[in-house]
């Protein structure tokens, strides 16, 4: 008897865990996320480009950036980028880098990933925050957004931002 009544408590008790989890992921995927958004002026501080892969054209190559961001994003950011260069200096890049400074005044790091395009000496890009890369009081950071500047020599840049 004793065992069939502890039996019934554990399942009793299983079912009240998951309908509440069940509420509570409902819950979450349905309340709105509050979102803001960051701006700054993007400066780069050293630029290194080395080619990798020069057998054909277009050339292939390799940017090292620092850089530092002042205002609602502020701090500094380490980058690498990997460039297809044409012949008229046109490019196309792929980066990431690691933001480390403050977001909306809260400390932390996370990492970007961009998408730029080069035309005429200007870049446009976008940008996301890479998800679970956020720390210190930058954890749970999602985002996305773009900049868009003088190639290699600075750009104002924004990212609508929230956390999970």
């Amino acid at each position: 008897m004793r065992f069939r009544t502890i039996a019934r408590v554990v399942i009793i008790s299983l079912g009240t865990w998951q309908a509440a989890s069940a509420h509570a992921i409902v819950q979450s995927q349905t309340e709105p996320r509050t979102r803001a958004r960051g701006e700054a002026k993007i400066t780069v501080q050293s630029s290194e480009a080395k080619p990798y892969d020069q057998t054909a054209r277009p050339a292939l190559m390799e940017i090292r950036l620092n850089e530092t961001f002042t205002g609602d994003i502020d701090g500094e950011s380490s980058v690498r980028a990997l460039q297809v260069l044409n012949d008229d200096q046109s490019a196309s890049l792929v980066s990431m880098q690691r933001f480390r400074g403050k977001l909306g005044g809260r400390q932390g790091t996370f990492v970007l990933q961009g998408s730029e395009i080069v035309e005429n000496g200007e870049i446009k890009a976008t940008w996301f925050v890479v998800p679970g890369s956020g720390t210190g009081d930058l954890s749970g950071l999602r985002g996305e957004g773009s900049f868009e500047g003088h190639f290699g020599k600075g750009s104002d840049g924004t990212v609508d931002y929230w956390f999970e």
